[in-house]
C-alpha cells in the first residue's frame, strides 16, 4: 500500500507540475501584453491623450456592435493564416518572418490566373486559384527553409529579404506585364469574373477566409500535437543533433513546415483578391504578414491560441480609423502599440522558468 501511495503522489505531483508549466505559458504572455499596454498608456499621456478614451474607442470600433464584430472578423481571416506562417516553422526552432511575401504573391497568382478563368465553372476556377496561390506561397517560403538546410543561410534574414523581393515583384507584374489597361489610377490585374468571387459566410458579412483560417489552425494543431510528423518536428526544434542521431529527416521537416506555412499564407492572398479587392494590386501589401509575427509570438506558437489572439489584434486594427478621427492621433499610432507589445513579448522570454510562483514546491 505504501508503494501505491508513493506512485499516486508522484503522479499527482507530475500532473500538478504540468499544470503549472501550462499556466506559465499563458500567464507570461498575458503579463507581457499588460505591461506593453501600460507603456503605451504612458505614451498616450505624453501626447496629451487619455488611455481610457483610447480603450473605449478600441472597444467601440472593434467589438462594440455587430458591424464592428464583422469588420474585426474579416480582418482576422488573413491574420490567422499569416500567423501560421510563423508558428509552424517555429516548432522546429526557425524564425520565419516573410509571410507578407507569401500573401502578396499568392494574391498575384490568384489575380493572374483568375483573369483567364471566366469560361470555367465556379468550383473548378476557384479550386485552380486556391492551388495556384498555395503553391506559390509554399514555394516562396519553402525557399527560406531550403536555404537554411542546404546552405546554412539564416531563415530570418532570408525570409525577410524574400518578402521585400516579393513586394517588388508584385509591383513590377501589376504595373507591367499583368496590368489591366483599364486600371488607370491604381494599377491592377484584370478584375475577376463574378463567378470567380467567393461570397460571404451564411448570415454574415464575413468571407469564407475566416472559416478556412480557423480550420487551418485546428488541423495544424492536430498535425503538431497528434501526428508522428509533429512529434518529429518538436524533437528537431528542441535539439537538431539529437533528431539527426535518431535518424529523423530534419531537412524534409524544415522544408516541409516552412512550405506549409507559406502555402497557408498564400491562401490568405487568394481570399484577399477573391473576396476583398477583386484583382491583384498594391493593396495586397497591407502588413498582415508583419502583424502575424506578433500574433504568433503572443500565442507562443500555439496554433489554437492564435485564434483568439488574431481576433484581438484584428479588433485593434479595425478600430484604428475611429481612434484616429476621435482622438486626433496619427495613423501610425496602432503600429506604435504593436511595436511596444512586440518588444514586451520578446523581453518576457527571459522570465520563463525563473518566476518562483510557477515553480512546483521542492524545486
Amino acid at each position: 500500500m505504501a508503494a501505491v501511495e508513493q506512485i499516486f503522489r508522484a503522479t499527482e505531483a507530475a500532473g500538478f507540475g504540468s499544470l503549472i508549466r501550462r499556466s506559465e505559458a499563458v500567464a507570461v504572455p498575458v503579463l507581457a501584453l499588460i505591461v506593453g499596454a501600460a507603456v503605451f498608456g504612458l505614451f498616450l499621456l505624453t501626447q496629451g491623450k487619455s488611455p481610457v478614451d483610447f480603450i473605449a474607442y478600441v472597444w467601440q470600433g472593434g467589438f462594440g456592435s455587430a458591424f464592428s464584430w464583422q469588420n474585426t472578423l474579416s480582418r482576422a481571416a488573413p491574420l490567422l493564416m499569416a500567423a501560421m506562417c510563423v508558428a509552424l516553422p517555429a516548432r522546429l526552432g526557425l524564425v520565419v518572418i516573410g509571410g507578407e511575401g507569401a500573401i502578396v504573391l499568392g494574391g498575384v497568382a490568384t489575380g493572374a490566373l483568375g483573369a483567364h478563368l471566366a469560361w470555367a465553372p465556379a468550383p473548378l476556377g476557384i479550386t485552380l486559384m486556391v492551388i495556384a496561390a498555395m503553391a506559390v506561397g509554399g514555394i516562396w517560403i519553402g525557399m527560406a527553409g531550403a536555404l537554411r538546410h542546404y546552405r546554412g543561410v539564416n531563415e530570418t534574414i532570408s525570409s525577410l529579404l524574400l518578402s521585400y523581393t516579393a513586394i517588388a515583384l508584385m509591383n513590377h507584374l501589376v504595373e507591367g506585364p499583368l496590368r489591366d489597361p483599364a486600371s488607370l489610377n491604381k494599377p491592377s490585374t484584370a478584375p475577376l469574373a463574378e463567378t470567380m468571387r467567393v461570397g460571404p459566410l451564411p448570415g454574415m458579412d464575413v468571407h469564407w477566409g475566416l472559416a478556412l483560417g480557423v480550420l487551418a489552425c485546428i488541423l495544424c494543431w492536430i498535425l503538431i500535437e497528434r501526428t508522428a510528423w509533429g512529434f518529429a518536428a518538436r524533437i528537431a526544434g528542441g535539439n537538431v543533433r539529437a533528431a539527426q542521431v535518431q535518424g529523423l529527416a530534419v531537412g524534409k521537416l524544415v522544408i516541409g513546415f516552412t512550405a506549409l506555412g507559406g502555402a497557408i499564407a498564400g491562401l490568405a492572398g487568394f481570399f484577399e483578391v477573391s473576396t476583398v479587392h477583386g484583382s491583384a494590386n498594391a493593396s495586397l501589401a497591407a502588413g498582415y504578414g508583419y502583424t502575424g509575427i506578433l500574433i504568433a509570438f503572443l500565442a507562443r506558437q500555439n496554433t489554437l491560441a492564435i485564434i483568439p489572439v488574431a481576433i484581438l489584434l484584428a479588433g485593434i486594427e479595425a478600430s484604428s480609423g475611429l481612434v484616429q478621427r476621435r482622438m486626433g492621433l496619427p495613423d501610425a499610432t496602432m503600429q506604435v502599440l504593436q511595436g511596444i507589445v512586440f518588444i514586451s513579448i520578446l523581453m518576457s522570454d527571459a522570465a520563463y522558468g525563473r518566476l518562483a510562483i510557477f515553480k512546483p514546491k521542492g524545486n
